[in-house]
């Protein structure tokens, strides 16, 4: 199946089969798709925690609006931005960076001062809204990954992330959990969406062509 075959297949599943569990090398191809996503400047200003524990699933359900398909799903993906950017986090990647390409130390010093410039002096709530753009743009490779691997996925932002940062510790990182996504199959018998028809606005609606 093509990409968009897969799209087509893919729903937010709202009844997953807690007993069926999606094999680790899938879950670890659906995260690489996330780790390989293009961030601005290459900060890469996210992390994903990944969450299989039952008993945890089952206290983040009620700070997730009591959605059943996290305590259902085989494995639960949180993604979290840096609540800010600073001098380490910019110089520790810029450092790996010319590591990994053998290149000289200071080989990207004009443009990582230009980064410091223009990030350190923002609020840091506009540099977290700015990080959690980045992690958005992961949040959906994840996505088109699980569809094309036939795994099902449930996307959501309707949690209180202040309940799940203090829940996983997220604060004493410097991050904020921005979405999370569910993983697992879905329950055929049990879900009320499953053989609806996905909608969309027409392709006249939807899009502009300038020529």
């Amino acid at each position: 199946m093509k990409l968009l075959d897969k799209l087509q297949w893919r729903y937010a599943t709202k009844k997953f089969d807690p007993s069926k569990k999606v094999d680790q090398t899938l879950i670890d191809q659906i995260i690489e798709a996330a780790r390989l996503a293009p961030t601005s400047s290459g900060l890469q200003p996210f992390r994903i925690i990944e969450i299989t524990n039952q008993e945890l699933k089952e206290k983040i359900v009620p700070i997730a609006r009591n959605q059943q398909q996290i305590a259902d799903s085989s494995h639960l993906l949180v993604f979290a931005a840096w609540d800010n950017y600073t001098t380490e986090r910019i110089d520790y990647i810029y450092n790996l960076i010319t590591t990994e390409r053998n290149q000289p130390a200071d080989q990207y010093k004009p443009y990582t001062d230009m980064l410091k410039n223009a990030y350190l002096n923002r609020p840091a709530q506009e540099n977290f809204e700015h990080a959690a753009r980045q992690a958005y743009i992961a949040f959906g490779m994840a996505i088109a990954e699980a569809a094309d691997l036939g795994v099902d996925a449930t996307p959501m932002e309707g949690f209180d992330s202040d309940a799940l940062d203090e829940l996983l510790g997220l604060n004493a990182k410097g991050l904020k959990s921005v979405t999370i996504l569910p993983l697992g199959y879905r329950d055929e018998s049990k879900d009320w969406l499953v053989h609806l028809k996905k909608v969309r606005h027409p392709d006249s609606e939807f899009l502009t062509r300038i020529k």
